[in-house]
């Protein structure tokens, strides 16, 4: 059994500890209602231009955007994976990357073959440890998404679908669902279905200025970067839930070590105490 110096010292590891847990728990609570805002905020512009890019697409059938058209055999895929750049929150990256091992494992066992691009450092590592073919990255991003980091990875992976390098784009990030829950989820990029934009009430009708083709260039582009920016966010918001949660465990977790190293330590000085006296009166009584 240990001595009281030893369990007092360990006491004392543990208080500084939970002071740091604690103060990292409040700090991701903060971060995690700015970042829960800005997802937020980004959601209506979503949603716009997603029923802006609906009625185009239904609006000039005589071309097809090659976004909206789908491949009639997949042998390739890209590979959107994204995940924090710092560790301390949980499981949350273990879950994202669990569930894209578990389906690039189906892809490779159906013959297909991938590239991927990766945001944030946690998915970076990951791949690069399974020895994945890496085409784009982007780490260090900050509390908050911008748009003009993304933006060159977001085009290396466009122009890999429209130069005909892989026939699907699938992307993979955690859902914020609420403070406690996160979800690791697999959506399809492109093509772009009918499930993704939805059926418009009604149809509008254009004039294109310049061509049709410059146009939905322009607009599906911008609807497909919406949506990674958007998954962005979602993780980051996930991600200062995820920490808070896991510090907060972390900080009653040290504070029930500390009651169970006090207990053992007035258990260990009363023994020691008790056996003293019993030394005394043992002498006393000899003498």
């Amino acid at each position: 059994m240990p001595g009281t110096k030893e369990i007092r010292l360990k006491i004392r590891s543990v208080q500084n500890t939970r002071k740091i847990t604690k103060a990292m728990e409040m700090v991701a609570a903060s971060k995690m209602r700015r970042a829960q805002e800005r997802m937020r905020a980004a959601r209506p512009y979503g949603e716009k231009i997603r029923n802006v890019a609906a009625h185009i697409s239904h609006a000039n059938p005589e071309y097809r955007h090659p976004f909206l058209v789908a491949r009639d055999t997949v042998n390739k895929l890209g590979i959107i994976l994204i995940t924090t750049d710092k560790g301390l929150c949980g499981g949350l990256n273990t879950n994202v990357q669990r569930l894209a091992l578990g389906r690039i494992r189906e892809w490779e066992a159906q013959g297909e073959q991938f590239e991927v691009c990766c945001i944030g450092n946690k998915g970076l590592g990951f791949m690069q440890r399974m020895g994945a073919n890496l085409v784009s990255q982007v780490t260090q991003l900050g509390d908050r998404p911008q748009m003009e980091k993304l933006i060159g990875a977001i085009k290396v992976m466009l122009d890999g679908y429209t130069q005909d390098r892989f026939d699907r784009l699938m992307i993979f990030y955690t859902r914020f669902i609420n403070t406690m829950k996160q979800e690791p989820v697999c959506e399809q990029l492109l093509p772009l279905t009918g499930e993704t934009l939805g059926a418009p009430e009604g149809t509008w009708d254009y004039l294109y200025e310049p061509e049709a083709k410059a146009v939905l260039d322009q607009v599906l582009t911008r609807y497909i970067e919406t949506i990674i920016y958007q998954a962005v966010s979602e993780n980051m918001a996930s991600e200062q839930s995820a920490r808070m949660v896991a510090m907060k465990a972390a900080s009653d977790n040290a504070a029930t070590v500390i009651d169970e190293l006090t207990l053992i330590y007035n258990k260990n000085r009363q023994a020691a105490i008790t056996k003293e006296i019993s030394e005394i009166v043992g002498g006393a009584a000899a003498v």
